[in-house]
Formats: C-alpha cells, sequence, structure tokens
C-alpha cells in the first residue's frame, strides 16, 4: 500500500509535538512537583514532604529542569536564613487540563484493571 504523504508528514508533526510535551513532562516526578506546587507546596521541604518518596538531589534536579522548561521561578528572599519559594507560572497553568484528563484517566483506569 503506497504511503500518502499527506498522511505521512501529519503524522510526523503529531508525533513531534507529541514527543516535545513528554520530553517536558515525562519523568516519574515533574507532573507531582508541580501539582504540589499548585496545592501550595511552595518550599523545597513542603515538596519533598508532600511527594514523599523523592530524594533531596532528584528533586533539586527536576526543579532545575521545570525551571529551564519555564514552568515554575525560583524566588528567592532576603531573609535570614534566605527563603526560596518555587511558583507555577502560567504557562504551568496550561497544563491544568492535561492534569485533569491524566486524573480522571487514571480514576476509570484504576476501577477496570483492579475494580477499584
Amino acid at each position: 500500500m503506497p504511503v500518502n504523504n499527506k498522511d505521512h508528514h501529519a503524522c510526523t508533526k503529531s508525533l513531534s509535538a507529541v514527543r516535545d510535551a513528554l520530553d517536558v513532562v515525562s519523568s516519574k516526578w515533574k507532573l507531582q512537583i508541580i501539582i504540589a506546587i499548585w496545592a501550595g507546596n511552595k518550599r523545597f521541604k513542603d515538596i519533598q514532604r508532600q511527594i514523599g518518596s523523592i530524594s533531596p538531589r532528584m528533586l533539586s534536579k527536576e526543579l532545575k529542569e521545570l525551571e529551564e522548561h519555564k514552568l515554575i521561578v525560583r524566588q528567592v528572599y532576603d531573609t535570614l536564613p534566605v527563603s526560596i519559594e518555587y511558583v507555577a507560572t502560567q504557562h504551568a497553568e496550561t497544563l491544568k487540563d492535561l492534569v485533569d484528563n491524566l486524573q480522571n484517566w487514571g480514576i476509570k483506569h484504576r476501577k477496570a484493571v483492579l475494580g477499584k
């Protein structure tokens, strides 16, 4: 069956866009970190406590990557001791529908697979 170049191009474009999105949020922790920040956990220890099993080193790495992708901003306050908070950007807000859809799918999937 011959390949339709128009369909092939559309598929490649779609796959590229999905790959780009997954490159940003596909770690075990990134969406969990963003959700924790949305819930009001803005300091390093609060985020770590909310997520639970993430190591400080991994949390630090993931926060830096989220900052590079402009999903969070690291705010440093000139206090003694210095206070640092992480805040979700407006760009991160564009993930809310995706997170809601993932949550709804996860609930349905859990019921389908585990009956819970």
